[in-house]
């Protein structure tokens, strides 16, 4: 299993591009098929139609807010990641594993169960946890595979749409939540009505499915970590060396030299510390209003800054680690409006919908849960969106399961599998993980790939024997 692994990231390192070109090729290739086989309005040409379903505010720019919310995502992340508190448990952590294969089932145990708690805490955590792993290997001379790790830290977005962060289940356990989830569709939800959460993330199909992979990927990982003479890749050759100076002789002198009230506000803990109180009793408030279950991205973020805030010694600390976080935003902010406008050219041409039900129509009653995954999967390589996924799809499948007398409740599981079992080839939410670690998207797609198979395995089988 190592060396395929270590075959299959080298085919990939070959063929693969960056994710930056991937999101132009997906760009072109999405515009060619509008053009020939799309449906759009008639009171303008198919090329005039399609510029303005792509440049339209439910093209390009209908992920802004998204791409904020990400950025500040890596951004808290990395802020938090360098206070002295969480450095200092990030290592004693990392120095657990003795060997390379411990590494890798710490990280992918790690990454995965908090996918299931939430897939923004998985992301950014299991990105960190990586990164320190590699260089807690590396300074203890312990050979290990980096990219092995980082791959491993990526595993919280093979199964979060089966944990308390899905969309599609959550969205769906009120008549409110569906009507916003699939807002073209209000006699579909009067008929199947509110599903709750009995029928979707706590039904024995996934507690099989989820629960089986968090203990099936960290195996994969322990029989995939290189051994013997194989070539391993170490933190080096991805991350510079990293510095022992936490900036803390730069502030001592800063706040010995304290000698007016702007000083001491800008390099004592005061300032800093009050906001990062308040964001942390409102990101509280607001968890505890909604629950646990529905803890979402801002809430994260609050948290996230929340404690950066209170944990780092200054607003002068705290912004210097911002600034050293904000450069491994760029790839969200530059690829974000390209997917955007993928999605918005595919809802609007119709060939999102085609996808999905071309894929279901070729499926009998038992093998149409299984059928709809891999539609599923084939759409979120073109809309990398859950929700927005839920959106174009939700209503075909539901449907469908009417007609074919399939619960609503599998039906729906079916696409959120589907949805994330491509995450592992699709480099869009891998971007932040690929901030944090320095790797590319081509050093860790071999591992991913083989990961994504294996749940795909697990996936059909319980799709056919449960749902």
């Amino acid at each position: 299993m190592d060396r395929l692994g270590s075959l299959i990231a080298k085919v990939f390192c070959r063929i693969v591009p960056d994710p930056f070109v991937i999101a132009i090729l997906l760009t072109i290739g999405t515009m060619i098929a509008v053009l020939l086989w799309g449906t759009l309005p008639e009171d303008h040409s198919r090329l005039e139609g399609m510029m303005l379903a792509w440049g339209s505010g439910k093209g390009m720019w209908g992920l802004l807010a998204f791409a904020m919310q990400m950025s500040l995502i890596l951004l808290g992340g990395h802020v938090l990641a360098e206070t002295r508190l969480v450095r200092t448990g990030l290592r004693r952590l990392a120095d657990l594993p003795h060997t390379a294969a411990g590494g890798a089932v710490m990280v992918a145990a790690v990454a995965t169960s908090l996918g299931l708690l939430n897939w923004g805490l998985a992301l950014v955590a299991g990105a960190l946890l990586a990164r320190e792993t590699g260089r807690s290997l590396h300074r203890r001379h312990i050979a290990a595979h980096y990219p092995l790790l980082a791959a491993a830290g990526y595993m919280g977005l093979l199964v979060w749409h089966g944990g308390f962060s899905g969309s599609a289940p959550l969205a769906m356990t009120s008549l409110d939540g569906a009507a916003k989830a699939l807002p073209n569709s209000p006699e579909l939800i009067e008929r199947i009505g509110a599903l709750p959460l009995s029928q979707t993330i706590f039904s024995p199909l996934n507690i099989v499915i989820s629960g089986g992979l968090l203990i099936l990927l960290p195996l994969l990982f322990l029989v995939l970590t290189p051994r013997g003479t194989t070539p391993l890749a170490d933190v080096s050759t991805f991350l510079p060396e990293q510095s022992t100076d936490d900036g803390s002789a730069v502030e001592t002198k800063a706040i010995v030299n304290q000698h007016t009230l702007v000083d001491r506000l800008n390099n004592g803990w005061l300032a800093s510390g009050c906001l990062g109180m308040l964001m942390l009793g409102a990101a509280i408030v607001l968890i505890g209003d909604s629950g646990l279950g529905q803890l979402g991205l801002n809430q994260v973020i609050m948290l996230l800054l929340g404690l950066g805030l209170v944990l780092h010694r200054s607003p002068a600390h705290f912004t210097r680690a911002a600034g050293q976080a904000a450069a491994g935003c760029a790839g969200i902010i530059v690829q974000f409006p390209l997917y955007a406008g993928i999605m918005g050219l595919l809802i609007a041409s119709g060939i999102a919908a085609s996808l999905t039900n071309a894929l279901v129509d070729v499926a009998s009653p038992e093998t149409l849960p299984l059928a709809t995954m891999v539609s599923a999967g084939v759409v979120n390589m073109l809309v990398p969106s859950g929700g927005g996924q839920w959106a174009v799809q939700g209503p075909i499948a539901l449907q469908a399961g009417i007609d074919a007398s399939v619960a609503p409740g599998s039906m729906l599981m079916s696409v959120a599998y589907g949805d994330e079992l491509t995450n592992m080839l699709q480099p869009f939410w891998a971007l932040p993980l690929l901030a944090i670690t320095g790797v590319r998207a081509r050093d860790i797609v071999g591992y991913t790939c083989i990961a994504m198979l294996l749940a795909a395995v697990w996936m059909a089988i319980w799709l056919l024997v449960l749902a």
